[in-house]
């Protein structure tokens, strides 16, 4: 083909891909929608900042007027913040309001950054759009209504989120800063300890897990001694997690889908009663909240036999053995991961 019609077939090939891509925004722009019932509680969002279309403009550049004020999606794999991993805090492009924080995320592989959960719901809007013939949840920046993306169900571990953002949306602010709030432990026991700290680790909020014995009788218990199934020892999970990212009762949640809780005194293959499903609470809100949950389970007929995981004080927590900590991380192995 000669080199000049070669140009010619390329430039059109250009154009129509472009063409496309406009049409197709035009398609997945969000239209106006009602607020989604999802925000919880009865906080009012924040105040909507009030400017004129000049000082929009004046104060954003082209792209993020485009992606902010008229919620257009830049092309996956474009932005600046796609394979960005630094530590620190992604604000709204628009009015600097704090979004997302560095550790909550991660690569999901569809060309715009994705975050597993915002700093606060309360920071975020989140509207029905039915454009495109399908039902999805736009996510705005609640201080100013600037449009960020969507947040879907197909994000890792519980709480499953999967918050699709544009990088025009975003400006970051570097540095690590503290959590808000303080790391908080829960104690599960659902059959053999090394399969069940693997899941939790999985989780994203999940800090540390540690392996160990609770709600016995014998001081300092070793392996052998809770084998014997009469020291009253079950094997548990001692979980670090920070509330803000992953709360306690997803934690909860998830701890239901990785075991049968209808079992009583054994797992699978693993019999006694080391191996009873158990949730250890801290405090009156993680017992109200671990009953609460179990309560839903029981209404909800997922299980033909009763569920019949005790909800209990926890009790002393002794530390399992060095070479059970993170079991199938170190063999490599398979054995008791669900």
């Amino acid at each position: 083909m000669p080199g000049r019609m070669k140009i010619g077939v390329l430039t059109f090939a250009a154009l129509i891909s472009f063409a496309g891509w406009k049409g197709l925004n035009a398609l997945l722009r969000p239209a106006p929608g009602r607020r989604i019932a999802r925000v919880q509680g009865d906080t009012p969002m924040a105040q909507k900042i009030k400017k004129s279309d000049t000082e929009w403009e004046e104060s954003l550049t082209p792209e993020q007027d485009l992606v902010s004020r008229q919620c257009v999606t830049e092309l996956p794999f474009s932005g600046k913040f796609n394979n960005h991993f630094e530590k620190g805090t992604y604000v709204c492009a628009a009015c600097k309001a704090p979004l997302f924080r560095w550790d909550t995320k991660y690569d999901h592989g569809t060309g715009w950054p994705s975050f597993t959960s915002p700093i606060s719901d309360e920071g975020i809007e989140y509207l029905e759009d039915r454009s495109f013939s399908m039902i999805r949840t736009e996510v705005r920046c609640a201080a100013c209504g600037a449009h960020l993306g969507h947040v879907f169900n197909d994000g890792p571990a519980p709480p499953f989120e999967h918050y699709c953002i544009n990088s025009a949306s975003l400006d970051f602010i570097p540095g690590e800063k503290a959590s808000a709030s303080k790391p908080e432990t829960a104690v599960f026991a659902a059959g053999c300890f090394w399969g069940v700290e693997y899941k939790f680790r999985e989780i994203k909020g999940v800090k540390d897990t540690e392996v160990g014995y609770t709600g016995g009788m014998t001081e300092n218990p070793d392996y052998g001694q809770v084998c014997t199934d009469r020291t009253g020892h079950v094997e548990a999970v001692r979980v670090t997690f920070d509330p803000t990212i992953i709360p306690y009762e997803d934690l909860v949640r998830f701890f239901f889908t990785i075991h049968d809780p209808t079992q009583v005194n054994r797992q699978g293959p693993d019999v006694g009663t080391q191996y009873c499903s158990m949730i250890f609470t801290s405090d009156e809100a993680q017992k109200k909240t671990a009953q609460r949950v179990m309560d839903e389970l029981r209404a909800s007929g997922r299980f033909t036999k009763p569920v019949a995981t005790g909800i209990v004080p926890a009790s002393k927590f002794t530390r399992a053995e060095e070479y059970h900590q993170r079991y199938y991380e170190k063999n490599k192995k398979k054995a008791c991961a669900f």
